[in-house]
Order: structure tokens, then sequence, then C-alpha cells
């Protein structure tokens, strides 16, 4: 009996993602478990397992097709053949294949195999080797705590100790080119090119999508922060807590009281979310990526920065599972720790609204007829003008204001 091995739904959308490499080839026996392919998705690299004990009897989809849609048939699995005598998986993993074959659109599971996420099952050896050779460690130091002494990541990550940079799922060519007129008249300069991967063609597609569709308004306003960083000062003294911390934990409590901004348009209409998730925009390499802290309205400040740290380190070493960077209700982008004073964001769909904030600084500020100097950061509201107007917006950075202003309202 044959079961075709069908790629899971990574993506929310169906973005297509991309078949990095194949662990095995037509005759390689497989068992329940074993990581048959790596895929990488618009945001990380997950690993394809097999579900089922069988023989690979047919691959059709080639290593580096980047066109690859959930439900698709990668491969074919013999469950009651027998590897050929002739057939090693060295000798067969790179073997030619047909053209990629697209099967009807549906959500179902894949038959035959399973996705897991860098970090969800760290007993993978191409995990472990990924990481060790980006950290620059000979796996053959390293003593492995997996069944036969097999080497895992958590093994590499021992070893490694502190998170090393990130892990870049595909490495970008840089191609130079010339002779293309068609941008500048006849006078093309010469030019590098790069292939994006599908993190940074997701971003485009997704964003591009966003300005396309939803109407765009913008609001700003300057916040007093001189009592906000006292606050932080005050909190470090006790408990690791930034002042982006103290921004996600006003941004909830906001968004709590003015719920019209934690909303999503859908053609079945406007969906307001009964709680707030909060997404976070981080940067990684290649792009940014925009982990999930569920129910940010019920938690308290100290949890929200631990939460946040560690999804910061996971996100930065591709470790982060789906469900912690997909459903937000609402996304706050913060590049103040960059210096840039004042930015707008584009809204991150299908949510309603995003806030981007700018950094603190001091400048001159005048009240009853006297200059004097204050704290200030200057955030800008991005808002879906199908889902709500401009007086919600106004309420909404109003709010935010006067708990930036006077912390001590969050405890009302």
């Amino acid at each position: 009996m044959t079961t075709d091995i069908r790629l899971p739904r990574v993506s929310p959308d169906d973005a297509a993602v991309t078949l990095i490499k194949w662990h095995v080839g037509v005759g390689t026996s497989v068992s329940p478990g074993d990581v048959i392919a790596e895929i990488e998705s618009d945001k990380a690299v997950v690993e394809l397992e097999a579900e089922d004990a069988g023989v690979i009897s047919e691959i059709r989809v080639p290593e580096g097709s980047d066109d690859v849609h959930a439900d698709q048939v990668l491969a074919v699995l013999d469950e009651t053949g027998e590897q050929s005598a002739e057939a090693t998986p060295a000798e067969t993993l790179h073997a030619e294949a047909p053209h990629a074959e697209t099967s009807p659109d549906n959500t179902s599971p894949a038959a035959g195999a399973s996705l897991q996420s860098p970090g969800d099952d760290p007993g993978t050896s191409s995990l472990a080797e990924r990481m060790a050779r980006q950290a620059g460690i000979d796996l053959g130091s390293i003593t492995g705590s997996g069944p036969d002494g097999r080497v895992l990541a958590d093994d590499v990550r021992a070893a490694v100790g502190p998170a090393p940079s990130v892990l870049s799922a595909r490495p970008i060519e840089t191609l130079s080119v010339d002779g293309d007129t068609d941008l500048h008249g006849g006078f093309e300069p010469e030019f590098d090119i790069q292939t994006p991967d599908n993190m940074r063609r997701v971003i485009a597609e997704r964003l591009a999508k966003s300005k396309r569709e939803a109407p765009h308004f913008y609001m700003s306003l300057d916040c007093g922060a001189d009592a906000l960083v006292d606050l932080k000062d005050t909190l470090a003294e006790s408990a690791k807590v930034s002042l982006n911390d103290l921004i996600l934990k006003i941004t909830a409590t906001t968004l709590k009281r003015v719920p019209a901004l934690n909303a999503a348009w859908s053609d079945a209409g406007i969906r307001y979310f009964r709680s707030v998730d909060l997404a976070v925009a981080v940067a990684i390499e290649g792009g940014l990526i925009t982990p999930v802290i569920r129910g940010a309205d019920n938690k308290r400040v100290t949890e929200i920065a631990e939460e946040m740290r560690d999804l910061v380190s996971r996100a930065r070493t591709g470790q982060l599972s789906r469900e912690e960077y997909q459903g937000g209700t609402f996304t706050v982008s913060n590049m103040g720790m960059y210096g840039v004073g004042h930015f707008t964001a584009v809204i991150n769909p299908p949510q309603a609204a995003i806030l981007a904030v700018g950094a603190v600084s001091e400048r001159p500020v005048a009240e009853n007829g006297v200059v004097s100097t204050a704290k200030l950061m200057t955030c800008s509201l991005s808002v879906d003008h199908r889902v709500t107007d401009g007086v919600a917006a106004a309420e909404f950075l109003q709010t935010f204001k006067r708990l930036a202003e006077d912390p001590r309202l969050l405890l009302l």
C-alpha cells in the first residue's frame, strides 16, 4: 500500500513555502519520527517528519522548489515495500524528481508526514548540525544525549552557551548583473541582485496587500515619558523590566479600555476580540517576526517582561512555533532603541491597527509661557478606516498618553 506524503498547512494564508532539502531519497527506509525534509516558511525553517513506516518510492518535488503549497504531494511512501539493496540514502538523496504536482486545495492534514518547528523537537540531527555549523563547533566534540549517543540540538545549545546569532534559513547569493536597460531608459548602471528568501517575499506580499486593501489613516502625538522612565529605573532595582515592556503593558490596558481598535475586518463583519493578544515586531536576520503575548491585558508587567525576553531570544534563533507568532490582535513596533524619533508603520493584516513608538528624547516644551525641557516620545497610530474612524483612534492615543504620563493609573 502506498501513501502520499503531503505538505501540512504551514501558513494561515497558504503562502508558498520552499522545500530546502531532502534527507531521504528513493529507496530510503523511514520510521515514524524520522526527519525526511526541511521546509522554509515565511518565518522559520521547519522539519517534515515521517508519520508512518515504509520506503520512499517516489519524490515529486525537487530540492529548491519555492512554490510549494499546503496539501501538495511531496513524495510517495510504500508502506509494504522493502529497501532495495542497490539503493542507499547517500546514492538516492539527490535523485532526479519529476516536476512538482499541485493537488486540490484543502486543509486536510498531510498523510504520512508531520511538521516540527526547530525547538519543538530538538532531537533531530539536521537541526543540531545546522546549529553547530552556525556556531563554528565540531559535532565530534559534543557528547550526545539522544538515543545511541545521537547529538541533539539541546546538546549543541549547551555547548554554545548563550544563543548564537540568527540561523539563516537559506544563504542569499549576490550576483553582479548588467545589460538590463528596462528601468533607466537604456542607461542602466551596474547593480547587484539578491533573490529574496521566503520571509522577505511573504513580507512584501502581505504588506503590499495591506496597503492596497486597508485604507490607512494616521495619527501621532507626543507623550511625556519622565514618569515612565522613572518607573523603569525604580523597577530595575527588583525586576528586569524595560521601557518597551512598560509600553506593551500600557498598550494592552489601552486596548482593554478602547476595544474598537482590538479588532479586524472580515467579509463576514468586524471581529472584536475578547482578549488582547499583543504582537510585537522583532527584527531578525532577513526580516522581522511578530511574536505574540497572549492575554497581555491580564498580565502584570513583570510577566510581560519575562515572556518577551523568552520570545525574542527564541525568535532570533529560529525556534518559535507557528502558534507563537501568529494570531495577534494588535501590533506594537518600537524603534526607540535605534534612535528613530518618529515613523509610521504598515498595518499587520488582518489587524485593524498598529502602534509605532519612537525614541524617548529630551525636548523643549512651553507651558504657561515658560520654556523648559522634558522627556518625550512620539507615538503614531496606523488604522484601517474600514474598521473604525478618527474619534476612536484619537481616544486610543489620549488614553495611551494618560497612562504613559501617569503610570499609576494602570492600577485603577
